[in-house]
């Protein structure tokens, strides 16, 4: 393995960088390229044949440029719709990101748990897999919120994001059936960690699941033993398209990303 193989981390914004950060916090060398889809974005409301269709097709182009040893596909839209269409088409390890179910279950004490996405991720079977694997006994609410998504881009990229915005978009959640018990709320969405603080704030009594930690236990587990260089190196930020929005550089520069490209 060439110690400058990257990790590749695929997503349809910078939501992803959410699965990013606890990642260099476990491989503090690794070299890193960030791809996000300006071209596509937003997923949530792009049809799952699109979706299918376009993911395995941008990673391919992606693998050929980069030579990753590894492609995090850290977005729960696309993993849910074309991890396995991924995972045919490369011949490299594919980690996805799937709605951190199993946890939530764990701490939920009234048994409903909310889940909170991009229409998209929760209407697919997947959750309904995911729930009677691990939540038999739970009720899920799922919400599709895609205002969410671009509050969280657009705090990223350093403009205001208050937690009115944040509480409008995420009551729907509250006022479905059964919503009044939910007490922990899966963040089935990567750029939802990114809104936690907004999140807390707007719904202080409910706990906040998320599948960062765990991708990064899961990614490091399979690069286990390779070598890394001896130093991070620059890592790249890759637009499919023009810039969503030119994020913050000095958010950029604390992950260790210093140069932006386009595909």
């Amino acid at each position: 393995m060439n110690p400058n193989a990257p990790l590749l981390f695929f997503d349809s914004g910078v939501g992803g960088l959410s699965v990013l950060r606890p990642t260099l916090e476990l491989l503090p060398n690794a070299p890193i390229v960030y791809a996000a889809d300006s071209a596509g974005f937003p997923y949530g409301n792009r049809s799952e044949a699109e979706i299918a269709s376009r993911v395995p097709a941008l990673l391919g182009r992606l693998v050929e440029r980069f030579h990753p040893r590894l492609a995090v596909i850290a977005c729960n839209t696309a993993s849910t719709i074309a991890l396995d269409h991924v995972r045919s088409a490369l011949d490299l390890p594919v980690v996805g990101t799937v709605p951190a179910i199993k946890p939530a279950a764990k701490i939920s004490k009234t048994r409903v748990i909310g889940v909170l996405g991009t229409e998209a991720t929760v209407r697919q079977p997947y959750v309904d897999d995911l729930a009677a694997k691990f939540a038999p006994d739970c009720t899920l609410v799922r919400h599709g919120s895609p205002e969410l998504v671009e509050l969280a881009e657009t705090k990223l990229a350093g403009e205001e994001v208050t937690v009115e915005q944040v509480r409008a978009a995420t009551q729907p959640l509250f006022d479905a059936p059964h919503g009044d018990r939910i007490d922990t709320i899966v963040l089935a969405c990567t750029h939802f960690p990114l809104l936690e603080e907004e999140l807390g704030a707007a719904f202080p009594r409910v706990a906040y699941v998320d599948g960062g930690p765990g991708i990064a236990r899961r990614i490091a587990h399979l690069v286990e033993d390779e070598p890394w260089p001896s130093s991070p190196p620059e890592g790249v930020l890759v637009f499919t398209g023009p810039p969503i929005r030119r994020p913050l550089e000095s958010i950029l520069a604390n992950l260790g990303i210093g140069q932006i490209l386009t595909l």
